[in-house]
């Protein structure tokens, strides 16, 4: 694979820093009119970065070279060009790049757009493209640039087509590009989109909005219009039976028609290429699977993968469907109903790890789905509760090499999809509103207690620990719950809600506004009652926190502020600052940080047992 460099010796190492060095894919993209031109994310070189795969001639090509890593890309309709989404170090700040896809020189692809925080991408076939914007000064823009010779996506002058101060997106543009879906959220609320049809110069075409003007906490999501010519139906995603599952709407005959496709659990699908059949993705607790669905039929037929989670799938043109899949215990593959593996990096492969277990507690909201894994031996461990991001995520039968890194070292670790995470409805998704935080906790606190009392977890060494959305509540766990843990791991945490709201990107202030029901200045007891700082001197358990300093999401100055009063009452922590954005795209930075929360918590929790050493280095 060219631009990759030949694997590290392994041999040596333990099984925790193999897995994070194996090398890995994504799940390939493809151009639409030239399918035999793929693209994809690897870290074969150590850093996160995008390929370019020619599937006819097998030749494979690293596009991106960035000291931190690049994830975001697109390939043109055509194949011809690949478009990348160019930040400074992590802080998802930027503009769009584009590079010929057999190689050359980068160059912007929408010369006249200021940088910003992306907002969504389409690429019409005519060389067209619908941009995405959103900054602090102007809310959310998209821009329509129009072709300039070629349909490589090299455009002229950028025409804004829609302006708001709320959130909103680009979410398709239709096979002749005559017509544009956004999804946004004008009436301020900013977990429930509603959809607008819009003509190139910006007109509206039609409008669905299940908000009713805000007024009811229902959303829908652009899935996707169909690929064929001519045809102007939209797939769409909406809740208004209780959870994510899928609709056909014809905004020019304004039509909709409902799907059979009555399956537990969320439903999410994306359209074949010759527009004849749905690609069903289902997930239900914490594992998922596939369906085909051919409009008119009764009902969906299944699509067998194996036991676990598929990330990612797609349906080819040859009515293949290829998918991303791994499982708690087995590292993730690309793989084809065809029975082949679709993408195999060179290298060493990842060790598997312990498969989860599934627990079930009665919490204050309802029954909450927890992951279990655990080390050999008998119990009660040394135990994380390791706590997923978002909220609006949920964790899953899916490999994972930071939970597996804490089970060779001797831990059980238990992964919560507390009230607000995804996947188990839209009263579940939806619910921690107002009481932000202290209901996540609430249900944690329940999963706790489950855990002690049924012997699993040893009372004097349980571990809060999370990053992003999962930072912030081990740090408002630390504090509102002191006596509970004996150790806190926070990664790119909120710590001060009040100045993270300040500082944060606006999409950002957006949900928290629709979280907590306003602004600081508005409902400034809420923001109190949910920020970590108004504990902080009531935090009794060692804490470590990981910032990246180039964090527009959780910005460091409120990590900051936090420290700054652990410090001032000689309360036991550690700070490790890095130069990236929200998390890292550098594997031995990704390894280095976990290599400091194990000796972080091996120094402050006494020995235990397991396999996996904790080398220097």
């Amino acid at each position: 694979m060219e631009g990759m460099s030949e694997s590290e010796n392994v041999s040596t190492m333990p099984d925790w820093e193999q897995r994070f060095r194996a090398p890995r894919v994504s799940l390939p993209d493809w151009a639409e009119d030239a399918p035999d031109r793929s693209l994809f994310v690897s870290n074969a070189t150590g850093t996160y970065e995008l390929y370019a795969w020619d599937r006819a001639s097998g030749r494979q090509r690293q596009v991106t070279d960035r000291p931190n890593g690049t994830t975001d890309g697109v390939l043109t309709p055509d194949g011809e060009a690949i478009w990348w989404f160019s930040d400074t170090d992590g802080d998802e700040f930027g503009v769009w790049m584009r590079q010929p896809f057999g190689g050359g020189e980068d160059e912007p692809a929408a010369p006249g757009l200021a940088p910003s925080y992306p907002a969504g991408l389409a690429i019409g076939r005519d060389g067209s493209a619908v941009i995405g914007r959103s900054t602090d000064e102007d809310g959310t823009t998209i821009h329509l640039v129009p072709p300039a010779g070629g349909g490589d996506g090299s455009g002229g002058e950028a025409v804004e087509i829609y302006r708001h101060r709320e959130s909103a997106g680009v979410g398709d543009l239709s096979y002749d590009g005559t017509l544009i879906a956004l999804e946004h959220t004008e009436h301020g609320d900013a977990m429930h989109s509603a959809l607008r049809v819009v003509r190139p110069d910006g007109s509206t075409v039609a409008e669905l909005d299940d908000t009713e003007g805000g007024n009811k906490e229902l959303g829908l999501a652009v899935l996707g219009f169909a690929p064929v010519a001519g045809d102007t139906r939209l797939l769409v995603g909406h809740q208004r039976r209780g959870r994510w599952e899928p609709m056909i709407w014809d905004p020019v005959a304004g039509t909709e028609t409902a799907l059979p496709v009555d399956l537990p659990g969320d439903v999410g699908a994306e359209w074949y290429p010759d527009g004849s059949a749905l690609l069903i993705d289902h997930s239900f607790e914490a594992r998922s699977e596939l369906w085909r669905y051919e409009p008119g039929a009764p009902e969906p037929v299944r699509v067998e993968t194996p036991a676990g989670t598929v990330s990612g799938a797609t349906a080819r043109p040859d009515g293949t469907v290829e998918y991303l899949w791994s499982s708690a215990a087995q590292p993730p593959v690309v793989r084809s109903t065809s029975g082949a593996v679709v993408l195999d990096p060179p290298g060493a492969k990842a060790p598997a790890s312990v498969a989860v277990e599934d627990a079930w507690v009665e919490g204050p909201g309802g029954r909450i789905h927890a992951l279990v894994q655990k080390p050999a031996g008998e119990g009660p461990f040394p135990t994380v509760f390791e706590i997923h991001g978002g909220p609006t995520w949920h964790d899953s039968d899916a490999f994972a090499s930071g939970p597996a890194a804490w089970v060779d070292h001797g831990f059980a670790v238990v992964r919560v999809n507390y009230r607000g995470s995804t996947g188990y409805g839209r009263a579940w998704t939806d619910a921690l509103k107002h009481r932000v935080g202290l209901i996540e906790l609430e249900d944690i606190a329940a999963v706790r207690e489950w855990s002690v009392e049924s012997g699993l977890a040893d009372p004097q060494r349980l571990v809060l620990a999370g990053g992003s959305w999962g930072g912030y509540l081990t740090l408002l766990g630390l504090g509102t719950q002191p006596d509970a843990w004996a150790l806190g791991l926070a990664a790119v945490p909120v710590a001060d809600y009040v100045t993270a709201y300040h500082d944060e990107m606006e999409a950002l202030k957006a949900m928290d506004r629709t979280l907590l029901g306003g602004t600081p200045e508005e409902v400034p007891e809420r923001f109190e009652a949910s920020s970590p700082l108004t504990y902080v001197d009531a935090v009794r358990a060692p804490v470590y926190i990981s910032a990246g300093v180039n964090d527009p999401r959780c910005p460091i100055r409120q990590v900051e502020n936090y420290v700054d009063r652990l410090a001032a009452r000689g309360a036991v922590h550690e700070v490790y600052r890095y130069d990236a954005g929200h998390g890292s795209l550098v594997v031995e930075e990704r390894i280095k940080q976990v290599r400091l929360e194990l000796e972080f918590a091996l120094k402050y929790l006494g020995g235990w047992g397991g396999s996996g050493g904790v080398r220097g280095g």
